[in-house]
C-alpha cells in the first residue's frame, strides 16, 4: 500500500493508503499524480535548462529530453543538474532518494511546488514506477536498487526517449551505459581554519564524458554549493547554487575518454574517474 503525504511544499509518496496489484504494482497513485502533473514548459523543446555553470559539460549546453544522464558522487550535483528544468517550470520527481530532504532540494534551487518524492519502491514495483513517472514527469531522478537487472534499466532508458523525459540515475548502480555521465573527481570544503570557523562553500571538480557528440571528457572546476548561494541577489538561486570557480575555471574538452584508468600529473586523475560509457 502506499499513502501520499502533502505538506505546504512538495508531494511526497509514501507507504499507506493506494491500492496495489497482486505483485505489490502501485497502480492509482500513478494515475492520479500523472492528472496533477502539468508541464509547463513546451513539449517541443529540445533540451531542459541548467544552471549557467554546468553549461560547458554538457554537449548540447542542456538536458536533452529522452536521454539518460548518470551522476556519479555527489546528490548535490544532481540537484544542481535538474535545478534550472525546475525553475523553468518542469517537474522533479525522486525515486528511491529517502535521504532527500526538501531544504536540501531547495537550496538548490529546485521549486517544491513542482517536486515530488518517491522516497522507497520495492525492488519488485521499481522498474514499473519508474517507468509511469516517465509518462508524466519532464525529469526523473533515480537511485538504482542493488543489481538492477540490464533489461530493465535498458527498457526504462528507452522509455525515457520515447516519452522525451529525462532519466537521471544517481550513484554507479547503473547496469548500462548512459548517454552522459558526470562525477565529481575532487572536492574541498571552505570556511575551516586551525579549530575554528564553519563550513561555507565547497569547490569540486566534475568530469564529464559520454556517447556520441559527448565522448570528449570536458572537465570545470566549480563551486557547488557556492558561498553567496544564501544570498539575495538578481541571479536565480541555482546560478548562486552552483558556479564556475572563476580563477581556476577550465572547462574545456580534453581528450577522448575509453573508459579506463589514468595516471596523470592531476590529483583528481588519480584513479578511476568515470566507468566505461
Amino acid at each position: 500500500m502506499l499513502e501520499r503525504v502533502f505538506d505546504s511544499t512538495s508531494m511526497v509518496l509514501t507507504k499507506g493508503a493506494y491500492s496495489t496489484t497482486d505483485s505489490g504494482q502501485p497502480q492509482s497513485w500513478l494515475e492520479d499524480l500523472a492528472q496533477r502533473v502539468r508541464p509547463v514548459t513546451l513539449a517541443g523543446e529540445q533540451f531542459l535548462p541548467v544552471p549557467h555553470a554546468l553549461e560547458p559539460l554538457l554537449p548540447d549546453r542542456g538536458l536533452r529530453r529522452g536521454g539518460t544522464v548518470a551522476v556519479d558522487g555527489s546528490l548535490a550535483l544532481a540537484l544542481a543538474l535538474v535545478a534550472g528544468a525546475s525553475a523553468a517550470g518542469s517537474w522533479v520527481v525522486a525515486v528511491g532518494l529517502p535521504d532527500l530532504g526538501v531544504v536540501a532540494a531547495a537550496e538548490a534551487g529546485i521549486v517544491l511546488e513542482r517536486l515530488a518524492l518517491v522516497p522507497r519502491a520495492s525492488a519488485t514495483a521499481w522498474g514499473t514506477v519508474v517507468a509511469a513517472l516517465l509518462d508524466a514527469i519532464d525529469v526523473v531522478l533515480v537511485r538504482p536498487p542493488g543489481r538492477l537487472p540490464a533489461a530493465v534499466a535498458r527498457r526504462l532508458a528507452a522509455r525515457a526517449r520515447e516519452r522525451r523525459s529525462v532519466l537521471l540515475p544517481v550513484g554507479d548502480a547503473w547496469p548500462i551505459p548512459p548517454d552522459l555521465r558526470l562525477a565529481v573527481t575532487a572536492s574541498r570544503w571552505e570556511g575551516l581554519g586551525q579549530g575554528h570557523g564553519r563550513l561555507e562553500a565547497r569547490k569540486v571538480e566534475v568530469a564529464a564524458a559520454g556517447r556520441g557528440a559527448a565522448a570528449l571528457e570536458r572537465r570545470a572546476k566549480l563551486w557547488l554549493p557556492g558561498p553567496d548561494v544564501a544570498e539575495q541577489g538578481p541571479r536565480p538561486r541555482h546560478d548562486r547554487y552552483v558556479r564556475a570557480v572563476e580563477e581556476e575555471v577550465d572547462s574545456r574538452v580534453v581528450r577522448p575518454w575509453r573508459g579506463r584508468e589514468v595516471d596523470t600529473t592531476s590529483a583528481a586523475s588519480r584513479g578511476r574517474l568515470l566507468r566505461s560509457v
